[in-house]
């Protein structure tokens, strides 16, 4: 670096690596420091307009388990070549559609156009697949050429072939033979009728379900450099056809998935482009495409957006949400199972013992009932009894600006009851024995933000509060934390007797969204005001939607790219969820 080079073991390795990739493809009479095709310009008729009819064909090769970070860390001398005239990424997803990945489904996204939520593929198998209503790429140009465009899939592994290539025009299976297969894709590319031609190789998969997907695993990088040598020889091979010049190559090489890798040291990417399983890369080459790197968008610090009630004040002039009458539905009792939480974020200075929700009368010694509260810079759960002191958890700092979730769980115990607290998803000390404090019922509202009788100041933004009627079990609490909504997928929904997410943004009303508590809404008042939020933080998974995993070539993209290549009609019907990837052309000049 600026300069420098660092004699590393990591540095070594993959020096040593890539020349002897290097002596390899020399001897295999690749040309690893020339632009492929090196006919381009020779044999290539200049195209002022780039609308000179050609005939559209495509070459697709599929490395499975190359990972794009690994891919970019070896930087294989062929395809670094080809990234000249390509748009490509080294961030692209498997799949972000579901939980798990497997080759099938990575293959059926980049053969279908579609994710799993369609085609149905989840497992080796292909159990339950849908491809009659979703069909692969094979089947569509088959479809829609009857039959008169040659399609050849060449694969290493059988599984590829007899699921996903059944409708090909022909097909050459050569089981865990990637030599094979890189042998039968240059012989298709001799022969003049070649239209669809599909390889399939599967060594580095192999190599690292046997040694693991480093870049710094010997097994595996010579099997990724071994594949930079097949793609050479392969768009060596391409290039030289006769028709070459009359002809309008686009070439995809792709890898189906990545593969498990533990996380990389000081990450604070919470999202799947973090998931080695899913990292894949895809590349899009044509010799007339300018070079179109695509980054993968900033996937660290993704921002809490939304709206909420934005709770100030103190005992004079007190900003808080109160409930109607509840009919009980919120009151824990003496032997009830429950469970609260909500997020918050803190926006006042130091104070001591404003609340920030609770029900309870007052926040005095001897009165019933429960709150969370502020004492500096931390938070604490607190409950008092008639005649009696009161007893407390502390939950750890909170006014440091960002969001938290703040959690409590009441339950029994044998013939005790109990309380934990939890900051963040995190268990708080030990468990508090609440056993003396008898029945907690409050005649008291439901209240969010400052209790009467709490002393200091607050001033607090409030989302996504829940209430639940059981003691959900703290691993659940832990994995459910940075979630900022609540759907019906979670393990205790139909527990839920209070759920309200606060996002109206207008009026005083907002809503309880849980299916036992409908009618049980908060009411804004005093200095309560809705107050926009945009902020990051480190203890929540922000909503993102598939259009941020969309930013990047994906391999659901490879059939939609390729159908608008060759012109193929994508009819709404296919429910095709790939996007359409441009760049300019070098040789095009403009007439003026």
């Amino acid at each position: 670096m600026n300069g420098m080079e660092k004699y590393t073991v990591g540095g070594w390795w993959k020096r040593w690596l890539s020349f002897v990739a290097g002596i390899v493809i020399l001897m295999a009479g690749s040309s690893c420091n020339k632009d492929f095709p090196n006919t381009l310009q020779k044999e290539f008729k200049n195209d002022t307009l780039g609308v000179t009819p050609k005939k559209a064909k495509v070459l697709y090769l599929i490395l499975d388990g190359v990972r794009g970070k690994a891919l970019k860390a070896l930087e294989a001398p062929n395809l670094t070549q080809i990234y000249k005239k390509s748009i490509y990424a080294f961030d692209g997803l498997s799949d972000y559609d579901g939980t798990g990945i497997t080759n099938a489904g990575a293959w059926a996204n980049m053969l279908t156009g579609v994710t799993r939520s369609k085609h149905g593929v989840v497992t080796e198998d292909f159990a339950g697949n849908k491809f009659n209503q979703y069909p692969t790429l094979f089947s569509r140009i088959k479809q829609e050429s009857k039959g008169k465009t040659r399609t050849v899939a060449i694969s290493a592994s059988t599984t590829f072939s007899v699921n996903l290539a059944a409708d090909a025009t022909e097909i050459k299976t050569l089981e865990g033979n990637d030599l094979g297969v890189k042998d039968g894709v240059i012989n298709e590319l001799k022969n003049p009728d070649a239209t669809v031609v599909v390889g399939q190789f599967h060594s580095a998969e192999a190599a690292g379900q046997q040694s693991g997907y480093s870049d710094m695993t010997p097994s595996y990088a010579n099997a990724i450099f071994k594949l930079d040598t097949y793609v050479g020889e392969i768009v060596n091979a391409l290039s030289q056809r006769k028709t070459f010049a009359d002809e309008n190559w686009l070439v995809v090489i792709a890898s189906n998935k990545g593969g498990m890798m533990p996380p990389e040291p000081g990450s604070t990417d919470k999202t799947i482009y973090a998931d080695a399983s899913r990292n894949s890369f895809v590349v899009f080459y044509n010799p007339r495409y300018t070079t179109s790197f695509i980054p993968k968008p900033d996937s660290d610090k993704i921002p809490f957006t939304g709206i909420g009630p934005r709770l100030a004040g103190s005992d004079a002039a007190a900003g808080n949400a109160t409930m109607g009458n509840d009919g009980g539905l919120y009151n824990i009792g003496a032997n009830g199972d429950y469970t609260f939480e909500l997020k918050v974020k803190i926006n006042s200075g130091a104070s001591n013992y404003p609340t920030i929700v609770g029900k309870r009368q007052s926040f005095t010694s001897g009165v019933v009932g429960w709150v969370f509260f502020l004492e500096g810079d931390v938070w604490q759960l607190n409950l008092g009894r008639v005649g009696g002191g009161n007893t407390q958890r502390n939950g750890g700092k909170i006014r440091d600006g960002l969001w938290h979730t703040l959690t409590a769980k009441f339950y029994k115990d044998g013939s005790s009851r109990r309380a934990k607290i939890f900051t963040d998803g995190v268990l708080q000390g030990a468990p508090l024995d609440i056993t003396a404090f008898g029945n907690q019922d409050s005649p008291a509202p439901l209240t969010l933000g400052y209790t009467a009788g709490s002393g200091g100041t607050i001033d607090v933004l409030y989302s996504d509060v829940q209430m639940y009627n059981v003691a959900i079990p703290d691993e659940v609490i832990t994995a459910y934390a940075r979630k900022t909504t609540v759907e019906p997928s979670h393990p205790y929904y139909n527990n839920l007797i209070g759920y309200w997410p606060l996002n109206e943004g207008t009026g005083t009303l907002m809503k309880n969204k849980a299916p036992l508590g409908q009618g049980k809404d908060f009411s804004m008042k005093g200095n309560a005001v809705w107050s926009n939020f945009n902020d990051f933080s480190p203890f929540i998974d922000a909503p993102i939607s598939n259009a941020f995993f969309q930013i990047v070539p994906n391999g659901v993209d490879i059939p939609y790219q390729i159908y608008q290549w060759m012109g193929i009609p994508t009819p709404a019907s296919l429910g095709l969820e790939g996007k359409l990837w441009k760049t300019t052309f070098n040789d095009v000049k403009l007439p003026y």
